[in-house]
């Protein structure tokens, strides 16, 4: 709202697989990283892919890659090579982003804001889990040399409670990408 743009938010709530996968990752990577990429790929294509005059630059929660991230570090062999060549035929569909940013956390903050969120079936994440996650986003991050990407370490900031801090992290933000979002003041 403040910077007049459509907001993306990822939708999982309704994922069904979602519970399933936190009590057997082995049965159910596969059915719930298909099931992800679907809801990621017609979520984007439907919000990202049309051009909004009113509201031209949409910020997203979430990338596409994000899929295969996590795909790369909870499916074995077999299915990662399948679900690949899946992601690959869709992510070219997508636009990419002019910035992507990435709000990095200590894996015990983490668990912090799992346990403050309190959804049951996310409690019994292990930290090697988080930490598996985690890598494969900084190796991802560290490969790219055709997107712009913004690297935030928030272990000291608190941008849901301190407005201070919200404040410090849109001026890094805003410094990094200033194309189409212009800050709007009441």
């Amino acid at each position: 709202k403040q910077f007049n743009t459509r907001l993306i938010l990822e939708q999982f709530e309704d994922n069904s697989f979602l519970p399933k996968f936190y009590e057997d990752q082995a049965r159910y990577a596969f059915p719930l990283e298909l099931s992800f990429l679907a809801d990621r790929f017609q979520q984007l294509k439907s919000q990202v892919a049309v051009q909004d005059m009113f509201h031209p630059v949409a910020i997203a929660d979430y990338f596409i890659l994000k899929s295969l991230i996590f795909a790369k570090k909870t499916l074995n062999g077999e299915e990662f090579t399948l679900y690949s060549r899946l992601f690959s035929i869709i992510e070219n569909v997508l636009p990419k982003p002019d910035l992507l940013v990435y709000l990095y956390l200590d894996i015990s903050r983490l668990q912090s804001n799992i346990r403050k969120r309190g959804r049951v079936y996310e409690q019994k994440i292990e930290d090697d889990y988080l930490q598996k996650i985690q890598d494969g986003y900084l190796d991802y991050i560290k490969q790219q040399q055709g997107l712009r990407v913004l690297l935030i370490d928030t272990n000291h900031l608190d941008f849901v409670a301190k407005h201070e801090d919200y404040e410090k992290l849109t001026a890094i933000i805003l410094q990094n990408y200033s194309p189409g979002i212009h800050r709007i003041t009441p």
